[in-house]
């Protein structure tokens, strides 16, 4: 069937109802019009442009003109324009019917695909689809802003528009979930990745990205998704900086944080004294967290805290009575610093409140 063509059944009521109404000077009636719709829903299920079908409806009106005197004209026209008018609504509602379904069944694998809830082999076939083949390792990476954002939001709208404008055909398929951008890549494409944050990260006024690795398969989608929702977990209880966030770099924590009970031990054990400093735990953690994250170089960590040198000192001095572990001590400084990152991950000793 080519593009000029429609099923003969498409106009054939439509041509006796207007020959009828020309002899009649009726107008439609409510059945006729549900019919009209009814054509509509099927052209558009057939794929047939609405364009070409309302010249089919023109030219099946045009040729009845030719048969009837021309004081039915009128009546031939007010029908016309019912009929064609009841026709596109049909043909709308389809499609729009059409869309959401085609929405619907894209958030579902959306959700298959991240959360690993439906058969590899099913979600593969399912994947290609909606321009991905998960054979190959793919890499997810997760913006987040100060609002949530959904599909069809502008700032949605206009990352998936600049990354799929600059990589069209890469593999890549851009989404939402839970108020959280999310991209998947194609493993091997770090710089679609790298892209998308950038873009994310001026879309969302500064909000933060984080990239999980390339893992293989549909379950690497998961698993890779995982490490960004956990890397951007991480960032936040950590008070770490940074609009882009690797999750390769971030291994450690995870690996800390397994055995919590052995954390939580450490944490009590090695930072517990310093409940008895005046200014409380907290002030202390704090001060071990600044000098540590400047390479524990005083005179930064005395800027970050916008500290002098020797009120730093100071406190390096206390923590090193209160608990016996020397900071600038090498030995020392690893047990104390394993154990400040044990409390930033538990929430110690806020958590406590």
């Amino acid at each position: 069937m080519t593009e000029r063509e429609a099923p003969p059944d498409q106009l054939a009521e439509y041509a006796e109802c207007l020959r009828d109404a020309c002899n009649t000077g009726r107008r439609m009636t409510r059945a006729e019009l549900e019919a009209r719709r009814a054509a509509g829903e099927r052209a558009a299920g057939l794929g047939l442009t609405l364009r070409v079908m309302i010249r089919e409806h023109l030219a099946a009106s045009q040729e009845v003109l030719t048969r009837v005197p021309i004081q039915q004209a009128g009546s031939l026209l007010a029908v016309t324009e019912q009929a064609v008018d009841a026709f596109a609504e049909g043909y709308e509602r389809a499609q729009y019917q059409a869309v959401r379904q085609e929405e619907a069944a894209r958030r579902e694998f959306i959700d298959d695909l991240l959360y690993g809830r439906s058969g590899l082999g099913r979600l593969a076939e399912r994947a290609e689809r909606f321009g991905l083949r998960l054979s190959p390792a793919h890499a997810v990476a997760v913006a987040c802003g100060p609002e949530p954002y959904g599909d069809g939001y502008p700032v949605a709208h206009g990352i998936e528009l600049a990354v799929l404008s600059r990589f069209a055909g890469r593999q890549v398929l851009l989404t939402t979930k839970d108020g959280r951008l999310i991209c998947v890549a194609p493993g091997d494409r770090p710089d679609v990745l790298a892209f998308f944050a950038k873009e994310a990260y001026a879309a969302t006024d500064g909000g933060r990205v984080a990239i999980g690795r390339s893992h293989p398969g549909a379950g690497g989608v998961v698993h890779s998704y995982e490490e960004a929702l956990n890397a951007l977990d991480l960032a936040e209880r950590m008070g770490l900086e940074g609009p882009v966030l690797y999750a390769a770099d971030m291994l450690v924590y995870p690996v800390l944080a397994r055995d919590r009970q052995a954390m939580a031990d450490l944490v009590e054990s090695v930072l517990g004294p310093l409940r008895k400093g005046r200014g409380g735990a907290r002030l202390f953690i704090d001060t071990l967290t600044a000098y540590f994250d400047s390479g524990c170089v005083a005179t930064e960590a005395a800027r970050r805290l916008l500290l002098s040198v020797r009120a730093l000192t100071y406190r390096l001095e206390r923590i090193h009575t209160l608990t016996g572990a020397d900071p600038a001590d090498p030995v020392n400084r690893y047990t104390l610093q394993t154990a400040v990152i044990g409390a930033r991950l538990l929430g110690w000793p806020d958590a406590e409140a």
